[in-house]
C-alpha cells in the first residue's frame, strides 16, 4: 500500500486482471459464436463487446450478422444505430434507426418502438 492507501494498481495503474477479465470474456464470446454461428443473443453479445470496446466497425459488423440471423431482433438496431453515430455516420444511423423502428412496429415491440423511437428523433433533431 502507498500513503494514501492504495495499492500500486489502484494509484493509476492500468489493473491486468481487468484487462484479462474483458480479454476472456471476448473470447468467450467468440468460442460461443464459432459453436453456435447463428445464436443471435451470442452474436448481439459480441457486437455488445466490441462497441464497449470502442472497436465500432467490428461491432457494426457483429450487429449486421446479428441481424442477418434475425432481422426482428429490435434491440440490434438500437445498438447498431449507437456504434454508426460514434463512427461518425449518424446519417447511417437515421436508417437503421427507420429499419428497426419499422420491425419493432411490425413484431409489436412497443418497448423497442420507444425506445428506437426517441433515438430518431433525438438525431432527427
Amino acid at each position: 500500500m502507498n500513503s494514501s492507501g492504495e495499492t500500486p494498481n489502484q494509484a493509476g495503474r492500468s489493473n491486468p486482471s481487468a484487462a484479462s477479465g474483458a480479454a476472456s470474456r471476448l473470447e468467450r464470446l467468440q468460442a460461443l459464436v464459432a459453436a453456435e454461428p447463428n445464436d443471435t443473443f451470442c452474436l448481439y453479445g459480441l457486437a455488445q463487446e466490441y462497441a464497449q470496446r470502442g472497436q465500432h466497425d467490428e461491432a457494426i459488423r457483429w450487429y449486421d450478422r446479428c441481424l442477418a440471423v434475425d432481422p426482428n431482433y429490435c434491440y440490434a438496431y438500437y445498438h447498431k444505430a449507437k456504434a454508426l453515430e460514434a463512427a461518425g455516420r449518424a446519417g447511417d444511423a437515421v436508417r437503421v434507426l427507420q429499419t428497426g423502428l419499422e420491425r419493432a412496429r411490425s413484431s409489436g415491440d412497443r418497448q423497442a418502438v420507444s425506445e428506437i423511437g426517441a433515438y430518431l428523433d433525438e438525431l432527427d433533431a
